[in-house]
Order: structure tokens, then sequence, then C-alpha cells
């Protein structure tokens, strides 16, 4: 076994069954870039360098329970630092002896490509999706392939191939890579932290990736400045965009102790590192709301590597499970060389990308109390597209009633200030009123008075204003089924 106290200098992964070990330049690449640049394996395409198409899909398995996971991912945004220990499957891997695979003639026979560059990422995907099912419903493609566009073709035929491929001559990844030597050798040699230090002077850069907290956070208090990086979903467009790379990185993506999701009586506790895949999942049954939200919440290839933590932390006024959040009350864990302490959510924002988080200091945990059957609890969000879109309009609304009184109210608006809006004179003027109309009405013009939104390219301040007064309505329409009937 590999002694426990050293410093590696470069990441070890497996691509499409082959060993890399990868440090210097090439592993502050992206995926998308090493595979084409580094490996000549140009199948992944790449359009818009910010994980909206999905012509970059690939496959990332993730060591779990003595075997790999895959799941898709928009290479484009991930870095190789983020995927030591991992295997690594491009589409040129998804065959044995260079061969089409089942669904690759689906998509010939159905005639599911015409330019083709979408093509690749639409295999991967689909080939992805199989690894837990033996058949695709189109209902599994149309919520499974939102991360994936096509300009040209029109979707229809590529839903029948993913229908009509032959299920009997599919073969799983696990068939194609045997697991078990590539397991052993990634296991042997997962211990340790990694440095790696580029260039000199100005083009000097240097990334830290530790494999446990306390380094984290040893190295956060010597370099306050350092990016972070957990999913890298939205540094890693920044810097697509910008081509800037930080001068110092520090990798989150081996601290599993980050990555936990579990119930736990009335509340749901996550580690800031718990990707949106998992978090969707344990809310099923817990939290259908919120759920139902997160459905929508980007896309697989986004949910598959996002994280809550970067999500809060990200502190945009318009992000989808800030409203949530802050009408649960939940609380905010922050570690760092001089201890732990914990911050109610509703006062973390001081501002526009500002908030509570103290030089040295990580997001390490999210406790949230789960809504109780005695509750009513709604979330909204307004967006032109209903999959993979910005919104331009979010809000939760949460009461308790005493029969027909309200008896507590608890909502937040997003999008229509600098932060997220907790209208508190609205809740306070809710509480003791009849569940009626007449009284949402006027709560929502209330509301109009607590926020101060702007107008951009997703929507006018008045636009908002509207919005901000309509769903206190719709809030009372859904909760009165008797009057949609009438």
């Amino acid at each position: 076994m590999a002694s426990y106290f050293f410093m590696r200098d470069s990441i070890l992964l497996y691509v499409n069954g082959h060993r890399h070990l990868v440090g210097g330049q090439s592993a502050l690449r992206s995926l998308s870039d090493f595979l084409r640049r580094d490996l000549g394996l140009i199948g992944t395409k790449i359009v818009c360098s910010e994980g909206d198409c999905g012509a970059c899909t690939v496959l990332i398995g993730r060591p779990r329970d003595g075997r790999f996971v895959y799941q898709s991912v928009d290479s484009c945004i991930q870095f190789m630092f983020q995927l030591d220990g991992m295997h690594i499957v491009s589409v040129e891997g998804l065959s044995r002896n260079d061969q089409m695979t089942p669904m690759q003639q689906s998509m010939i026979d159905c005639h599911g490509s015409q330019c083709g560059f979408c093509t690749p990422g639409f295999v991967v995907a689909m080939t992805g999706m199989l690894e837990d099912c033996q058949q695709l419903s189109t209902a599994d493609l149309r919520h499974g392939l939102t991360g994936n566009l096509c300009r040209c073709t029109g979707y229809t035929p590529i839903l029948d191939a993913g229908t009509q491929f032959d299920a009997s001559a599919h073969h799983r990844l696990k068939e194609i890579y045997p697991e078990a030597a590539m397991l052993e050798d990634l296991a042997e040699n997962a211990a340790g932290d990694i440095e790696i230090i580029t260039g000199s002077g100005s083009q000097k850069h240097s990334l830290f990736s530790p494999d446990d907290l306390n380094s984290a956070t040893k190295f956060l208090d010597a370099h306050p400045e350092a990016t972070i990086i957990a999913g890298g979903t939205d540094v890693g467009v920044r810097i697509n965009k910008t081509l800037e790379l930080p001068t110092s990185i520090l990798d989150l993506n081996r601290l599993t102790e980050m990555e936990s999701v579990s119930v736990e009586s009335d509340r749901l506790v996550l580690g800031a590192r718990a990707s949106w895949a998992a978090v969707e999942e344990a809310c099923a049954g817990v939290a259908p709301e919120f759920h139902r939200i997160l459905t929508v919440f980007g896309s697989p290839q986004i949910r598959n590597v996002g994280t809550i933590g970067g999500n809060i932390v990200n502190a945009s006024p318009i992000a989808d499970s800030l409203p949530f959040l802050y009408v649960m009350e939940s609380m905010l864990t922050l570690s760092s060389q001089s201890g732990t302490r914990r911050v109610n959510i509703n006062d973390f924002y001081s501002g526009y990308k500002k908030f509570d988080l103290r030089p040295g200091e990580l997001l390490t945990k999210i406790d949230v109390p789960l809504p109780r059957d005695d509750e009513t609890l709604k979330l909204y969000k307004v967006s032109r597209r209903r999959d993979l879109d910005i919104a331009s309009f979010t809000a939760a609304i949460r009461l308790r009633f005493d029969g027909n009184t309200i008896a507590e109210a608890s909502i937040a608006l997003g999008a229509v200030g600098p932060t997220i809006v907790r209208p508190r004179k609205v809740e306070q003027f809710l509480l003791g009123k009849p569940f009626s109309e007449a009284t949402m009405r006027q709560a929502g013009e209330l509301a109009t008075e607590e926020i101060s939104p702007i107008s951009d390219v997703r929507g006018s301040a008045e636009y908002r204003t509207q919005l901000t007064r309509n769903v206190f309505l719709k809030f009372f329409y859904e909760n009165q089924p008797e009057l949609l009937i009438a």
C-alpha cells in the first residue's frame, strides 16, 4: 500500500480503460481539451463551453462500494484535477473492437443525425442512462436528455433511436471494462494531498487538492485568496469565457467527508459537496416540492457534478435552491482552522455576491429542517424554458393554518433584489388573517413594496413586480381546488 505521508504532483485516472498519470499544465486543462488535444480523442465535441449543449458529454465512473458508478457530465466545464481516481469513458470507448454500439446503429437507422456535431453527446448520454435500466421510454429520454441540444435534426428521430435500439446486444460498461484491476490501482494510489505548480512569475498557477478537511482549511488559512472549486460548473464557465485560470486553486473534489446526504429525524443533513443528483434523490420521499424544483435545475450533466455548497456560496439572487433553504431556516456550518460556527442562511448574505464567510472558512454542511405535515409549502420558478434555464423569478411560500386562519408564514422571493428577499412585513401581515383571495391579493401588493427588481435580458423590473403579485394568488388558487373546478 502507498504511504499516507507524502505529497503527489500528479493525478491518476483511467480513460477508456487506459491508465494516465497527469501532471503539469495538462492537469489544469478542461477534460474536453485533454481528451482532444492530449489524447487525440476528437469524438468529444466542443460547442458552447458553458455546459449548456451537451455535445461534449462523457461518462465519469466514480468508485463506489467496489464498483464504478457512471454518470454523464459536460467535459467542457470539468477540470482534470477534479478527476483523480476516476474512469472516464468518451464516445470512442463505448464499444468493443471499434464496432458501432446498438445505440449508434439506431441513430443511423432512425435518421437521428444530420450535421452530427451533437450526436456523440446524445449517444454518450443515452448510453449512460442504460447503466441503470434495460430499456428507455420516451419519458425517460425527454427528462434525461434535457442537457443535450440539437440544432438541425429535431428531436423526434433521436427519441425514436433511444427507444428502438437493440437492447439485447447492448453491453454495460462493466462488461467492456473489467473493474477489479482499475479499482485496485486507484485505491492503492489514492492517499496523499496533491500539489501541482506550473509556470512562473505572472504565469504561475498552483493547485492544491487535499484528501481531508483539515488539510483543506490549513491551506485556505494560508491562502485565503484561493479560488475554491467543488463542482466547478460556474467557475468552469468563467474560465472558458475569460481564458483566465485562477492563480491559486483549492480543489475539494477528494473530500468525501463533505459528500454525505442523510435524513435525520425531521431534517435533511447535507455535506456541502453533495451533488444535486444526490440531493434530488434524497428529497424524493421527504421533500417532494423541493424535489420537483430540482428536476428542472440545470441538466443531468450539471446535477451530477454541481454541488449544493457551490450554489449557496455563488451567492446569486436567482439560485434555484435558495428560496427553499430560506423559508426552511436552514443552518450553515462554516469550518476553519479555528473551529466551526453555525449561521442561519437568512443571515448569511449581506449584499450582491457578499456573504458572511470569513478568510480561511469553508462551507462544510447544510442542515435543512423538513416541511411538517401541518404546513403547506410551494416553490416557484419562472423561466423562458422549463429545463436548463436561468430563472427570471423564484419564490417559496410556506404557511401553517389553524382552520382557515394563517398561523405562520415564511416567504422568500428571488430575482427581485441583490439577495433573496424575505418580505417580513408581508409575513407579519398574514398572521391571523383568513386564507382568502383578498388576503393573498393584498399580500402581493405589500410584497411589491419590499422588493427592488432590475431589468435585464430575462425580464423587466415591471415584469418581476407583476410576478411578485401573481405568485401569492397562484398559491391561493393552487390550494383551493374547488375554485379551480368552478
